[in-house]
């Protein structure tokens, strides 16, 4: 019994052993990395030190994005040990931060040292939870239970100005749109790490346990974009939106032909950064609150994809008439023409035998024999289509590609698509004849805005085409610029004798013919109109929906920058066509942006004569005085009252008034003045306009489009119809040419 009780025991013992050691070799190898791992999580605390984004700038310095510093509570539930303690952090943290307190509850029973309870709170609320983490401290003794960490938030200073250029970053703070997206690892930096040693009791270790690595910062980008370019751009672009009912958004596009620096790029209807997960358009969100709850969602999400969506490099869209400056160009660059060709239009012509006709927009009997230059002024499809059969498919699609529609421009923005050209099995690059006929008017293919102000901007630059780019430098946060962006010749799409050729038809173009509402006093500006016939919408249904487009180039004896404009879907019962739409907003952003590049006027001997004048300060002079200086000035002269001083005068001193004008003299105190009516000027030509002014004793000024090429016809005026005025007040009424020149 003693010796089977011996052995019992020493078998127990021996398995005892082998277990425990077993046990020991399992933890010490197959359990040793986790265990490493927890042991870690118990004694060292991780925590990531958040880089600081880059700012972006525009091409003056002025601040467009920037990251905000912000804060992120997180609480160390480890050293709660008391369900006393959890409650009271969590109904504190609650009230301040605004989050559910059973989810706070919850995270406060987690065996770690780092639970997230919100990120990005504002300085104020930051305080707030200072306050509470020193009462808990003072209080009850509740140390290393909240920390607070440094945390930024991304900043647009203006909204949503230049949106599709900017773009935005998402909840990670990583670009989701424009150059924030482009250039993302730039900007972001790189996080750096904090590991604090813990004791027994969750208190931090000394310092020579603690191991930290700083956050290196994102580099700055200074853009290519002009504040005061884009803001001007933006203006004329959501004035025209709204004039002409715009159904599917527009944009204007500013480049620098010698450089390819986009200076302006106006995308409206698109989002707010600050805000980019709503839907911005109010009519877009009220359409998609009257759907039922099951459709809401993905209403939504292609609201926000669409407004997310930059026009002007990720939507192709048919150039129309624009592109016929391409054509011009390819026919002279063969030698295939000269100034004296000829080109015959009837109203309609058969591009190839058994082909149906296709008509001049001006039908019957048409633009009769005309040159090139003047068939370029008058938009004339027939001629353009002779062209086009001069050339024949080959060459037609080597000039194509030479102008760079054939490819993505390479723009420093993300999502740029690819053009769409014939894709017919069997023929000559995919064309057709009639696809030919077509294309050489610009008909039945797109391309991207993009596409097309960087082929105009090439005929600007003496044949050479550039690539375009939104970002000039990139500096780091000490401002040492660490890249600069060199401008980039891509190819010489055409000689610079041709170019200059096409270049000057442009000009004449503007002065006489379809683009005349292009037309700007003192300046030489080069364009052409575009109305381009949709074959389908963006839902792929047959339409019969236009786009109306100029693109133009300024000055032409040096040129310096090319714009066009470009409005989806007009409302036809407004208008549509490129010269009545994108034409005066093309004219409106040049007034404004010209004088500010500070490119001066040169008028011309006929610009001249048709000159306003300015007044001078005539009060307190003798009324004989004042009637030389008046005359002097080719003005005349109303004197009321029987005075021989100058008491006060209409219009006031130093203000434009057309020559031939009326400065009135009052010389007695508290003249009696018989008020006119301010007559309603729009629609009436300069001749009724002029007539009109001076039947109510008022004085004209004209501006916008003016030239004789085409009869004009008043668009608005400074001082609405109705108002009571003193007599010979100078009233601005502005002109468009009235022409429907596609």
């Amino acid at each position: 019994m003693k010796t089977r009780s011996i052995v019992v025991m020493v078998f127990l013992i021996a398995v005892g052993f082998t277990v425990v050691a077993g046990r020991l070799l399992y933890l010490q190898t197959v359990m040793a990395e986790e265990l490493q791992q927890r042991a870690n999580d118990q004694q060292l605390v991780d925590t990531s030190i958040t880089a600081k984004r880059g700012n972006i700038y525009d091409a003056n310095g002025t601040l467009l994005a920037q990251s905000i510093t912000t804060w992120d509570i997180v609480i160390e539930p480890n050293n709660l040990q008391t369900d006393k303690a959890r409650n009271m952090v969590a109904e504190g943290l609650s009230v301040i931060l605004n989050v559910d307190r059973e989810k706070i509850r919850k995270k406060t029973e987690h065996e770690n040292f780092y639970e997230v309870i919100k990120t990005k709170i504002d300085a104020d609320t930051k305080d707030q939870v200072v306050a509470f983490r020193n009462y808990l401290r003072d209080e009850y003794g509740m140390s290393n239970v909240i920390d607070i960490n440094e945390n930024y938030k991304r900043h647009y200073t203006y909204d949503n100005f230049a949106a599709d250029v900017i773009g935005f970053v998402n909840n990670n703070q990583d670009g989701a749109a424009g150059v924030e997206y482009q250039y993302n690892d730039i900007l972001k930096g790189t996080n750096g790490r904090q590991v604090v040693a813990r004791d027994v009791n969750g208190h931090e270790m000394p310092y020579a346990y603690e191991q930290k690595i700083e956050a290196e910062n994102g580099y700055n980008l200074t853009l290519t974009i002009d504040e005061n370019i884009q803001n001007v751009l933006e203006k004329y672009v959501r004035e025209t939106i709204t004039e002409f009912n715009v159904g599917n958004r527009g944009c204007a596009i500013m480049m620098n032909v010698k450089t390819g620096a986009i200076l302006g790029f106006a995308c409206e209807g698109s989002f707010n950064p600050n805000d980019p997960y709503t839907v911005a358009d109010e009519e877009i969100r009220k359409e998609i609150d009257t759907l039922p709850a099951a459709e809401q969602g993905q209403a939504e999400y292609n609201a926000l994809q669409n407004q997310w969506r930059n026009k002007g490099v990720s939507d192709t869209y048919i150039p129309g008439s624009v592109f016929k400056m391409v054509t011009a160009s390819a026919v002279l660059s063969e030698s295939m023409i000269d100034k004296t060709t000829r080109f015959e239009c009837t109203g309609s012509y058969v591009p190839f035998e058994g082909s149906s006709p296709i008509t001049c927009w001006l039908g019957y009997p048409g633009h009769g024999t005309q040159t090139l230059e003047e068939a370029l002024c008058n938009s004339c499809n027939p001629a353009f289509m002779q062209m086009g059969f001069m050339l024949g498919r080959e060459r037609f699609y080597e000039y194509y590609v030479a102008f760079g529609m054939s490819e993505p421009t390479g723009i420093d923005l993300p999502g740029e698509s690819s053009d769409y050209f014939f894709h017919n099995e069997d023929t000559d690059n995919g064309m057709t004849l009639t696809d030919l006929a077509v294309a050489s008017f610009g008909q039945n293919f797109k391309i991207t805005p993009m596409q097309m102000i960087t082929a105009c901007s090439a005929i600007a630059n003496g044949g050479k085409l550039m690539t375009p780019y939104v970002v000039a430098q990139i500096s780091d946060a000490n401002g040492n610029v660490v890249k600069t962006t060199e401008p980039t010749v891509r190819r010489q799409a055409i000689s610079k004798e041709v170019a200059d050729t096409v270049l000057a038809m442009l000009e004449r173009n503007v002065k006489s013919g379809g683009g005349t509402n292009g037309y700007i006093p003192g300046y030489r500006i080069g364009g052409k109109t575009g109305t381009s016939q949709k074959i389908v919408d963006e839902t792929g249904v047959a339409t019969n929906d236009y786009i109306a487009s100029f693109c133009g180039i300024a000055p032409c004896d040096d040129p310096e920058i090319a714009l066009l404009c470009y409005f989806d879907t007009p409302d036809p019962s407004v208008g549509y066509y490129g010269s009545q739409v994108a034409g005066p907003c093309f004219r409106n952003i040049m007034s404004e942006v010209l004088p500010y590049l500070g490119i001066e006027k040169q008028y011309s001997d006929d610009e001249i004569t048709r000159l306003d004048t300015t007044t001078q300060a005539y009060v307190g002079l003798s009324v004989d005085e004042a009637r030389a200086m008046i005359s002097s000035d080719k003005l005349n002269v109303l004197v009321v009252g029987e005075g021989e001083i100058v008491l006060e005068q209409n219009p006031a001193a130093y203000v434009t008034i057309p020559k031939d004008g009326t400065v009135v003299l009052y010389t007695e105190e508290n003249p009696e003045k018989k008020k006119v009516v301010v007559p309603d000027f729009t629609g009436k030509s300069i001749s009724e306009a002029n007539s009109l002014a001076a039947e109510h004793n008022l004085n004209l000024c004209i501006g916008g489009s003016v030239s004789s090429a085409a009869d004009s016809y008043a668009k608005s005026q400074d001082i609405p119809a109705g108002t009571e005025a003193d007599p010979y007040t100078v009233i601005t009424v502005t002109f468009n040419q009235n022409n429907s020149i596609m």
